[in-house]
């Protein structure tokens, strides 16, 4: 295992995380591991060199939280040895997700986000998370209330560093402004596959300019790019998108993508979420990327993406075949740089 920095920080995290979305039971249908299964994925990651596990208190309900803190306990961790991320944004019961009873149980507001650090670190079993994420914009509450709630939390020593996920380029680089010094977003966690590259227009540049580090999830397009799905293949019964078609893709693009994949694949002795993850890891801004897992040899095999070794030729094959779209004004910038 290879450590990369957070960001500007001084803070080193490996560069595979372990996710604990599969952690529970729910969270629509993706929970599945209890805590043998879970205890198992992290002392796996352990052995790997794994430093890092990213959680939230919205995956099923706070089980996946209380799944990673059993786990680290049983396995005897040192809390100091890992780097515990877990985030604050979804509502936390049913009533708040409707809108009734404990309305307040969901978003960003002082009240839920004091609350709902101290749920998740009675759930964690410590005294203190590394990085405390908001996991998503609330456009009911004042940025600044948002903000100077993260700024007490790192005063009251119960976080360390503060990050944020599926934010808009403007939204950060805002939230950054209004916050005191030692509550400014450190990293963003983000959406980035060979099939989702929008990242490269706005926020990768942002990041790279603000000292942000880019935490990755659904690196594999939510289980598209693994070799399961096939052009005129039915999905595979009981397939994470069967369950969950998640995130958005162009599947055509998809197809063609995993059979250039599978003859690297082949020709590298590898396998295709190996290649996958590996691009990811080679792209500017990159800190760490999330990988999840309900079994141990799923787990085992992202291991080996941090070995593969690519040619320049194989690189820019894999670019050009998934481009994102040429947007307004990029297609004018580049235009005019040309001048």
């Amino acid at each position: 295992m290879k450590y990369r920095f957070l960001g500007n920080t001084g803070l080193r995290v490996s560069e595979l995380c372990l996710g604990c979305m599969t952690f529970g039971q729910g969270f629509y249908g993706i929970g599945q591991v209890e805590q043998d299964g879970a205890t198992a994925l992290v002392k796996r990651a352990l052995d790997g060199g794994i430093n890092f596990f990213d959680t939230a208190d919205i995956y099923s309900r706070g089980q996946s939280e209380t799944l990673l803190g059993g786990a680290l306990k049983e396995l005897g961790v040192s809390r100091d040895a890992v780097v515990i991320a877990t985030k604050v944004r979804g509502a936390m019961s049913d009533d708040a997700e409707t809108g009734t009873g404990d309305m307040n149980n969901v978003g960003l507001s002082r009240k839920h986000i004091i609350a709902g650090c101290e749920a998740s670190l009675r759930r964690l079993g410590t005294d203190h998370i590394d990085l405390y994420q908001i996991h998503g914009p609330d456009d009911f509450t004042p940025l600044e209330e948002t903000m100077h709630a993260l700024e007490d939390l790192v005063q009251q020593g119960k976080v360390r560093y503060v990050g944020c996920s599926n934010l808009t380029a403007w939204q950060v680089v805002k939230a950054n402004d209004l916050a005191r010094s030692s509550a400014r977003f450190v990293s963003l966690q983000a959406y980035y596959s060979l099939l989702g590259r929008e990242l490269e227009l706005d926020l990768v540049p942002m990041c790279e300019d603000q000292g942000l580090g880019i935490m990755v999830w659904s690196p594999l397009a939510g289980g598209f790019i693994t070799g399961k799905y096939r052009r005129d293949h039915a999905n595979p019964e009981g397939s994470r998108r069967t369950i969950l078609d998640f995130p958005p893709i162009d599947k055509e693009k998809g197809y063609d993508l995993v059979e250039k994949l599978d003859a690297l694949a082949k020709a590298k002795d590898s396998t295709i979420p190996r290649l996958a993850l590996s691009w990811v890891l080679r792209q500017r801004g990159i800190s760490s990327v999330i990988v999840g897992a309900k079994r141990v040899e799923q787990l085992e095999d992202n291991l080996g993406a941090i070995d593969i070794e690519w040619t320049a030729e194989e690189l820019a094959g894999l670019a050009e075949l998934t481009a994102p779209p040429s947007l307004y004004p990029y297609w004018m910038q580049a235009r005019l740089a040309r001048r």
